[in-house]
């Protein structure tokens, strides 16, 4: 009875890592959705010109 409760922790902990990898991936897939491009005209930039009329 010991060999069949060690394979089916092994499965039980094959099954947790492809979860937690499947959730990892959905996470790397949501925040490259979210992601600002750095060139996006809409994202505000710091105002320096009053530096220059000193």
């Amino acid at each position: 009875m010991q060999g069949r409760d060690k394979d089916s922790t092994r499965r039980g902990e094959r099954i947790d890592a492809a979860e937690r990898e499947a959730a990892k991936r959905r996470l790397l897939a949501q925040a490259e959705a979210d992601r600002v491009p750095t060139d996006d005209p809409t994202r505000a930039v710091p105002d320096r010109r009053w530096k220059r009329d000193r």
